[in-house]
């Protein structure tokens, strides 16, 4: 496999799929077309067809029969319990942040709100600041809560797909000055070192993003009929 800049073809073509999928580029249900793409991403089949098996293992493409490879879909109700997912898992990762963090750790954190508050379309009203890995709030308290068996579950098994519908359903909520209120009150708890609290916080933060999910398909339900 050639390597350019320490990535090989495939990374590079898993990064940008990856990113066209999560941000809705991609459409959720797509069927995956490897001519198409091939084309699209400048490389051939081999590194092509690695990157969309890797994909496949963070969940963001599935297999279905007689249809062949789509990204992923998921039913209400799946989507639903992928929240209740993130409600418990990331609630304790919260708690466990708030034991196990450093005071430069918290400081980093306090950082992060801030370029978040600075971003054009914060500032525009238009939507909560939207970037991966350690520019995400959430990605960094679950790091922060120091269990591996965490960080394992959340940021990589399943962080891809949460990301992905982070994005679909943020434009819903138009409140990203209320989703920065909460986080910071929730740095608030962590730097206090009351895990209990920031537990309370991270949960209802998530229930909120939940029920906004649940209202929208309620209104699609109601339109249908």
């Amino acid at each position: 496999m050639e390597v350019v800049n320490n990535l090989t073809l495939a990374d590079k073509v898993l990064m940008k799929f990856q990113e066209d999928i999560v941000s809705g580029d991609v459409a959720p249900g797509t069927k995956i077309s490897e001519s198409a793409l091939a084309t699209k991403y400048g490389v051939s089949r081999g590194p092509l067809r690695e990157a969309i098996s890797r994909l496949e293992s963070r969940g963001l493409i599935e297999r279905a029969p007689n249809v062949g490879a789509r990204v992923v879909s998921l039913s209400h109700q799946e989507l639903i319990e992928l929240y209740q997912i993130r409600e418990s898992l990331e609630s304790l990762a919260c708690r466990l942040a708030a034991e196990n963090m450093s005071a430069d750790e918290v400081l980093e954190l306090k950082a992060l709100l801030l370029k978040h508050e600075q971003d054009e379309d914060f500032k525009d009203g238009t939507s909560y600041y939207k970037q991966q890995g350690d520019l995400d709030f959430h990605y960094c308290i679950i790091y922060g809560s120091k269990n591996k068996k965490l960080i394992h579950l959340l940021c990589e098994e399943l962080y891809h797909l949460i990301l992905m519908y982070r994005h679909q359903f943020s434009n819903l909520s138009s409140h990203p000055q209320q989703a920065l209120t909460h986080h910071q009150r929730i740095v608030e708890a962590i730097e206090d070192g009351d895990g209990e609290l920031a537990e309370i916080l991270m949960r209802r933060h998530i229930q909120q993003s939940r029920k906004v999910v649940e209202a929208y398909f309620a209104q699609l339900k109601t339109q249908d009929h």
